[in-house]
């Protein structure tokens, strides 16, 4: 499974405005609920518990709030471009403008820890970071994330 599997337009939110982490996890949960079938509630509170073992904020302005489901039967990512960057308590204590939100079934321990990898891969690049701070559409996300897979395939 690759991330454009699973990142669709339909997913990927451009020029979000949140004034904080919690407001951040909360639209986001809210429009996960609409496309998962699952209570908006439900997937804050486990975002914040995740939250709570330490911050997904893993640098250069880059977050990836995860959780997992009992009733998700499909993995799903969510990306956010923030408008303006939030605190996020990330490891390197900078503010995050780039989310992915990745959302599994609870029993998709291993393609979950894939996904995340991947992800993770796709924004060590300084480049692809720059260009998804620039986007103003979410087809521009796609085309960004598939020209980098197509860049990096035989890596």
């Amino acid at each position: 499974m690759q991330l454009l599997d699973v990142l669709l337009p339909s997913t990927t939110f451009i020029d979000v405005k949140s004034t904080s982490k919690k407001h951040l996890l909360q639209l986001m949960a809210h429009q996960a609920a609409g496309i998962l079938g699952v209570e908006d509630r439900r997937i804050f509170e486990a975002l914040v518990e995740r939250e709570r073992l330490g911050s997904t904020g893993i640098g250069h302005g880059v977050a990836i709030p995860h959780a997992r489901f009992e009733d998700i039967k499909n993995l799903t990512v969510f990306f956010a471009q923030l408008s303006d960057p939030i605190d996020f308590e990330a490891i390197d204590n900078k503010p995050v403008d780039l989310v992915f939100m990745l959302i599994a079934p609870h029993d998709a321990g291993a393609e979950h820890l894939k996904m995340l990898a991947r992800i993770s891969r796709l924004v060590r690049d300084s480049d692809v970071r720059e260009q998804l701070r620039g986007v103003n559409d979410p087809e521009a996300v796609q085309a960004i994330i598939s020209s980098y897979r197509s860049d990096h395939q035989a890596a």
